[in-house]
């Protein structure tokens, strides 16, 4: 937590350079053979996150491919995203910082009462979707997705689900549309929320939780360590990285859910600084490097850009906002 606290404290004074900084310095559209320089992306969660992991994946990757070199990564957390959100949107013209995410941010607006919203940002691409995961810890007395139903519809106060975004994010969404699925009145459903995989994570291992959902991206290295185990994941077909493990459809749930996670820019960047964006973000997801990282994350390719990604956006908040309106939540 002291480490996540001077990350923080570090992005602030990064954010604020930003700020400040000539938006025509450095930057490059890449079209002369010299790699992009001076961009920055924000990841508005905690460290060890979906959104931190993918980018600092894409930063590697572009790294890696000489497509950008010195992407600075940090992190802005607080409230589900939103404080990220609206430092982005308060970076108005800032066409060197990016923001990474995804679903969660759209809910979070909502049920944060942000004032601060996406449809306010310069959308840039939509890079990959994701499945979720039911998972336990090593030693939980659930072996299998129907031992943990049984006992969750038997008492659905009493187990605890923990899920690394706040409500009417995707790892709220998962669980409270698994319990109306299987019959549980998801105004039941004990959900304890995280700001990220980087919390969720330590509370699942200290039992302080029943189950968690989430993307199965995020627990990839515990489930190799042997800490924590995968009930089921939420794919129409099995995951490669997890062959072993049943969809919940072919364990007899009739469900299927994928998240995505995208990157936005501040509003009225110019034409210029989207371009660059765009053109690196295009290369990177034509690069060699970029398809090894989706094989080896088990991520969906769903890249769409600019205008497209922006359509998106409009249908996606307004989806979200109809299912937390249900919830009573919007």
């Amino acid at each position: 937590m002291l480490v996540m606290g001077v990350a923080a404290a570090t992005a602030l004074a990064l954010a604020a350079c930003g700020a400040t900084a000539d938006k025509n310095e450095g930057g490059t559209s890449g079209g002369d053979g010299k790699p992009v320089t001076g961009l920055r992306i924000m990841v508005p969660n905690t460290p060890g996150g979906g959104y931190d992991t993918t980018a600092r994946t894409a930063a590697k990757v572009m790294e890696d491919a000489k497509i950008a070199t010195g992407v600075q990564v940090f992190n802005l957390p607080g409230a589900g995203g939103t404080v990220g959100l609206q430092r982005t949107v308060n970076e108005k013209g800032n066409g060197k910082l990016a923001m990474q995410m995804g679903l969660g941010v759209v809910g979070a607006s909502y049920t944060s009462k942000s004032k601060a919203t996406l449809t306010q940002t310069t959308p840039l691409a939509k890079l990959i979707e994701e499945a979720g995961a039911i998972v336990v810890p090593k030693d939980s007395p659930y072996r299998t997705i129907g031992d943990l139903i049984a006992a969750w519809k038997a008492n659905p106060k009493g187990i605890a689900v923990g899920g690394g975004s706040s409500p009417g994010g995707p790892d709220h969404l998962l669980p409270m549309q698994l319990a109306k699925t299987v019959g549980i009145d998801p105004r039941q459903v004990n959900y304890v929320s995280y700001d990220g995989g980087g919390e969720l994570l330590p509370a699942l291992l200290g039992n302080k939780i029943a189950f968690g959902a989430s993307g199965f991206g995020e627990f990839l290295d515990q489930v190799e360590a042997g800490q924590i185990r995968v009930l089921a994941v939420t794919s129409e077909a099995p995951i490669e990285a997890l062959k072993e493990v049943p969809t919940l459809k072919s364990a007899g749930i009739d469900l299927v859910f994928t998240n995505w996670r995208g990157i936005v820019a501040p509003p009225e960047i110019s034409d210029a600084d989207k371009k660059v964006w765009i053109d690196t973000l295009t290369r990177m997801h034509e690069s060699a490097e970029w398809k090894a990282e989706l094989t080896k994350r088990g991520w969906t390719d769903a890249f769409v850009t600019g205008d497209q990604f922006g359509t998106f956006l409009t249908e996606q908040d307004k989806a979200v906002a109809d299912i937390l309106k249900q919830l009573g939540l919007a």
